[in-house]
Parts: structure tokens; C-alpha cells; sequence
């Protein structure tokens, strides 16, 4: 539990940093400075979304494209990437995605984050 928190952390993190240096110009988060944890407990809310959605919704949609992935080489999880950071913005009100290569660019960026933040963690 403690390293799931901890992943929500830094991709929070990630999430501030992707908006805030305007990296994906198409990815905007609509801060709530009147939250309980201010601005940036918008992000860790996004960052929470995400990762339950990526931790239920992530494996069922892998398996169903398991014939894609293979076919594509590994190529079309960067589809499912997308896909789940599409889902956590039609889940919540404050991430807005423009396009579909804003949603792919960004599931990269997140699914790299995730990948190091797993391997900083299992140590």
C-alpha cells in the first residue's frame, strides 16, 4: 500500500511537471487552489485516478489486446497508455486532453515515470 502511495506521489509529480513546463502543450490541468491539499492536491487527485485506473482497467485491456500487442510488437500498449489517460480525464473534471497524440505522447511520458518510479521502489 505504501509503495502504491508512493508511485501516486511521483506521478503526481510528473503530472505538475508536464503542465506546468507546458511539455504537452494539449495536457492541462484545471488546479483547485481551494482543496484540501491546494494546488497541488489536484495533482496528486489525477495522479490517484490514474493509478487505479491503470491498476484495474490496465491489465483487462492488455489482455483483451494481447493478439495487437503481439502483432505490433509491444507497439499498441502505447494505445492502451493512451487509452487509460483518456479514461482518468473522462473520469475527472480537471484533466483536459486535446488530441489523440497529446493522450499517446503523454501515456509514454507517464508509462516511463511508472517504470522508473517501480524500479526506484522495488529496491
Amino acid at each position: 500500500m505504501i509503495k502504491f502511495l508512493l508511485k501516486v506521489v511521483i506521478l503526481g509529480a510528473v503530472f505538475f511537471g508536464l503542465t506546468k513546463f507546458d511539455v504537452l502543450p494539449g495536457l492541462n490541468v484545471v488546479e483547485n487552489p481551494d482543496g484540501p491539499l491546494g494546488v497541488y492536491g489536484t495533482y496528486l487527485w489525477i495522479a490517484l485516478i490514474f493509478g487505479v485506473v491503470n491498476a484495474i482497467v490496465g491489465p483487462l485491456l492488455r489482455l483483451l489486446s494481447l493478439p495487437f500487442v503481439v502483432l505490433t510488437l509491444g507497439l499498441f500498449l502505447l494505445v492502451i497508455n493512451a487509452a487509460l489517460l483518456g479514461i482518468t480525464a473522462a473520469l475527472t473534471t480537471r484533466l483536459e486532453i486535446d488530441g489523440f497524440v497529446t493522450a499517446l505522447l503523454g501515456g509514454l511520458i507517464l508509462a516511463l515515470a511508472g517504470w522508473a518510479a517501480d524500479q526506484l521502489l522495488d529496491r
